[in-house]
């Protein structure tokens, strides 16, 4: 009986999926008629968008004769169909003929393909549900793999329902004007500022979208560094600053956010040996803190789908965000087991950087190094040290690692200095970069 329901359900659905059959014409009577509108529908509708075959069928041969570089008007369609052996299937020369007889003012095309847009949007949507329901009753589907089914098809749509952005020339020398301008600003960055100014010299601060991965071998200081910058950042914006610590409690965070703030002892503020001047410090920071959203999320084994969700939940309340943070990678897990943990990695770095390009936000994400440093005599990580690295290098804008020569040699010169190098810069130079980091407070500074 459940089988009948569900396939009757089914049957329901597809006589009436979402569609825009107006909107199709429209836009097809367009494609037809005016050249000037080409380029732009093409960017934004795949063949897929339009409901009925017939509308994708007109669509394909239209797209063939882009590509052929050929006139495109009823007649170039006509003989192409008909070339094809499509023209009676797409309902004869009729239906290409009344396509041309509702052609709007271009002025509003823009509109006409937001409908199908959403209409499409709708379908898949659609699609994924019933796929979702029928998956929940087939008990031998686990539920991870279903949620890692669901997660991955929501990543899909919403990466491919993306609006294409077309500027005008005039709009895009504009828009490099005024960066232009910014940038002969000296004292203005394109992006957050670290907090350390040697690092915002080379890097022009964090880039709105991108991938920042901050990699080093255990206890060099890693969260410290990230929690840092954070607190940085939030401090300087106000803008909200998401930490996801899948590695250390939310308690574990505060005490080191204390200690770094206040300048009193981790080791003494953990045990509660707290001297009676430093109380006020503790009451300042706290009073001063509290008003700003730093939200930490300590949730081990998180996935991206549910990082995405956090984020949005963020948005919605303060309709901006500045700072994302992850601790760390590696910890970090897909809903499908794969014996292929670079794959699985690989999938994961490729959310994030869309995360970062959907939100319009740096994402920061800590990375651990593989053990071949510790084989070398020169202990200095290099980009290939990144631990199952394959796209972690390729989705990465920035990548920075960290080393510190005391750590290694007893007797190095360097005592308190911690190397942050750059590895991989999309949009500027590599170096490196010395800051004295405090242990006991897990605190960096700039060196002078």
């Amino acid at each position: 009986m459940e089988k009948t329901n569900l396939n009757t359900s089914h049957l329901i659905i597809e006589k009436y999926l979402p569609h825009n059959f107006l909107s199709e014409k429209i836009i097809l009577g367009n494609l037809l008629t005016n050249t000037e509108t080409l380029e732009l529908i093409i960017s934004r509708l795949s063949i897929e968008a339009f409901y009925f075959k017939n509308h994708q069928e007109i669509y394909k041969a239209i797209l063939k004769l882009y590509e052929r570089k050929q006139l495109i008007d009823i007649t170039t369609v006509i003989s192409y169909l008909q070339d094809e052996g499509q023209l009676e299937l797409i309902g004869g020369v009729s239906t290409l003929t009344e396509l041309i007889t509702q052609v709007p003012n271009s002025v509003n095309i823009d509109q006409y393909i937001t409908l199908i847009q959403n209409k499409f949007l709708r379908r898949n949507l659609i699609k994924i549900g019933y796929q979702l329901i029928n998956s929940s009753f087939i008990t031998n589907i686990s539920l991870e793999t279903i949620l890692h089914e669901l997660e991955t098809e929501i990543f899909n749509l919403t990466k491919n329902t993306e609006k294409a952005t077309l500027l005008t020339n005039a709009e895009l020398l504009s828009n490099v004007y005024n960066e232009l301008k910014q940038k002969s600003n000296k004292n203005a960055l394109l992006g957050l500022s670290s907090g350390f100014y040697n690092l915002d010299a080379l890097t022009q601060g964090f880039q709105k979208s991108d991938l920042i991965i901050i990699a080093a071998r255990p206890s060099m200081g890693k969260t410290a560094f990230c929690l840092n910058i954070a607190s940085n950042v939030i401090k300087s914006t106000k803008l909200p600053v998401l930490f996801f610590s899948l590695e250390m409690s939310k308690e574990q965070l505060i005490y080191r956010l204390l200690s770094m703030e206040t300048g009193i002892n981790n080791t003494r503020l953990r045990a509660g040996n707290i001297k009676e001047f430093e109380w006020k410090k503790l009451n300042e920071f706290k009073k001063q803190f509290s008003k700003l959203p730093f939200f930490i999320e300590d949730t081990p084994n998180i996935s991206t789908f549910e990082i995405k969700a956090k984020i949005k939940k963020i948005r919605s309340e303060y309709q901006n965000i500045g700072l994302i943070v992850i601790d760390y990678l590696q910890l970090m897990e897909t809903k499908t087991k794969s014996n292929n943990r670079v794959q699985e990695l690989s999938q994961i770095t490729r959310n994030l950087k869309h995360i970062a390009r959907e939100f319009n936000v740096p994402i920061i994400v800590l990375s651990q190094l593989s053990r071949n440093v510790e084989n070398r005599v020169n202990k200095r990580p290099i980009l290939s040290d990144l631990r199952e690295s394959g796209s972690i290098e390729q989705d990465a804008d920035l990548v920075l690692m960290l080393y510190r020569d005391d750590y290694y040699n007893s007797n190095s010169t360097e005592s308190n200095i911690t190397e942050l190098i750059i590895t991989k810069h999309r949009n500027g130079p590599i170096g490196l970069i010395k800051l004295l980091f405090e242990a006991e407070f897990t605190r960096f500074k700039n060196l002078n």
